[in-house]
């Protein structure tokens, strides 16, 4: 029934702009509300407290029912005439923030239907659970640290505050200001104000969506990249970090967080590397061009935004790769950003670092440290576990992929933009998804599931011991 309130906005857009698209936006609430009334009516006197059990599968439903829901205005309107599978890959990208589309013709479509397509990924980016997580303790609902394990896998930061569901508002006013800046900077930076707000949107989302085609290269504009890569930068940035920033009023917080530091140094490797490489081989006439290119993308495809400035697609195919396997790191734990997160990386650094120190010295005591206190064996041996099922399922959806009939650059490039929730791929889908098969979009649309509850949550509901009474 909340959900179906975001269909309010696209209403009041398309009554400004008269281009009739209304109805099809009336008609989503009115179903969706319908739905969830339903719903409520049946189970409204239920009283049983949740369990980890039920966390999962609520969660899980939360983004399958959602994306279901969400489909509904891009089947209904004939500016879109997708089919259903088109419609659940897109409202799934857009709710997973992932930035893969099967549309095309951007530039010509109702602004209504290009807003809602923003909106989805700006309600997806910190997660609909965390909105939830705020909203369910007001209902009466209980379980809520149940919930946010469910939601949140990984190594994050203590919580912020002794009430889960305060947490979670602290976190959403955060993000809802970064929002509002956002928009303003792409307002003064040159954007018209319709732009500024979706851009803004999917920014501090990274989500990638555009309103445009040729995406933020639309508008050519050193001043919007700007803009741009400082917000996605920063919303890659563990949100708990700018919360703990904000209340102590004290910037060092950033650099004494581990994460942080590799995080500004996986960032810096990737902007060097694809800058002097681009001026090595005279990809543009002058050596500004090169960096500033070289900047936005690595910023864009490392944090998993997705993004583009130019048709890096085209580069020198290594530049292409390496930018794809950026997106692997992702950004920090507790960010919007997808990819495995910079802390998983890091510690699997520091594991590889003391399997070598006990090679040598096979009687020493070796302990791995994270913002100087010692990291325990169960997180270890819990970053490990995801690492594997993480490849597994790598491994599987590449291979089903392929079955499908895609090729061997397509398949793998897609899976990787689909797992870490980043939206640009090569081969086949190197500008849109439109063209390859609807099995390779269902596919593609479960890793995107997959990728954004990091993994475990949707593994643990497809194991049988999850069914076991």
């Amino acid at each position: 029934m909340l959900f179906s309130l975001t269909q309010l906005p696209p209403i009041l857009i398309d009554l400004i702009y008269s281009e009739h698209q209304y109805p099809v936006f009336l008609t989503a609430l009115l179903l969706t509300s319908g739905s969830g009334l339903l719903l409520w009516l049946n189970f409204k006197n239920t009283t049983e407290k949740f369990r980890i059990r039920e966390s999962i599968l609520l969660v899980v439903n939360f983004w399958l029912v959602l994306s279901l829901f969400a489909t509904i205005p891009f089947l209904l309107s004939d500016a879109l005439q997708m089919s259903f599978e088109d419609a659940f890959f897109e409202s799934m990208s857009g709710l997973t923030t992932t930035g893969s589309t099967v549309i095309s013709g951007l530039d010509n479509l109702p602004k209504a239907i290009l807003y809602y397509r923003q909106q989805l990924q700006w309600l997806g980016g910190m997660g609909i659970i965390v909105l939830a997580l705020a909203i369910l303790p007001m209902l009466g609902v209980s379980g809520g640290i149940e919930l946010y394990h469910a939601e949140s896998s990984g190594i994050s930061k203590d919580r912020l505050t002794p009430k889960l569901a305060q947490t979670a508002k602290i976190l959403w006013l955060i993000y809802v200001g970064f929002t509002i800046v956002c928009a303003l900077g792409y307002y003064l930076a040159g954007m018209s104000i319709f732009d500024a707000i979706g851009h803004s949107y999917a920014t501090v989302a990274i989500g990638g969506f555009s309103t445009h085609d040729a995406s933020i290269g639309y508008f050519d504009s050193i001043a919007i990249e700007s803009v741009a890569v400082v917000f996605m930068f920063l919303s890659g940035i563990n949100f708990s970090l700018h919360f703990f920033v904000w209340r102590r009023n004290h910037i060092n917080h950033y650099y004494h967080d581990s994460e942080f530091r590799a995080y500004v140094a996986f960032l810096f490797f990737f902007i060097v590397v694809i800058s002097l490489y681009l001026i090595n081989i005279g990809q543009y006439q002058s050596i500004f061009e090169a960096i500033r290119y070289g900047i936005f993308q690595s910023v864009s495809m490392a944090t998993t935004t997705g993004f583009s400035s130019t048709n890096f697609s085209a580069w020198v195919f290594t530049l292409p790769v390496l930018l794809i396997f950026s997106s692997f790191i992702g950004g920090c734990a507790g960010s919007t950003g997808g990819g495995i997160k910079v802390v998983r990386i890091l510690l699997m650094f520091k594991l590889a670092a003391k399997e070598i120190k006990k090679f040598i010295h096979p009687n020493a005591q070796i302990n791995i440290k994270l913002n100087k206190r010692s990291v325990t064996e169960s997180t270890l041996v819990s970053v490990w576990g995801f690492f594997s099922l993480y490849v597994i399922a790598f491994i599987f959806i590449m291979i089903a992929l392929m079955f499908t009939g895609l090729d061997q650059v397509s398949s793998f490039s897609a899976t990787v933009a689909s797992i870490n929730n980043l939206g640009p791929a090569l081969g086949e889908v190197a500008t849109n998804y439109s063209d390859i098969n609807d099995s390779a979009k269902w596919i593609l649309s479960f890793s995107m599931l997959l990728g954004r509850l990091e993994i475990l949550t949707l593994m643990a509901l497809l194991h049988r011991a999850f069914w076991r009474f």
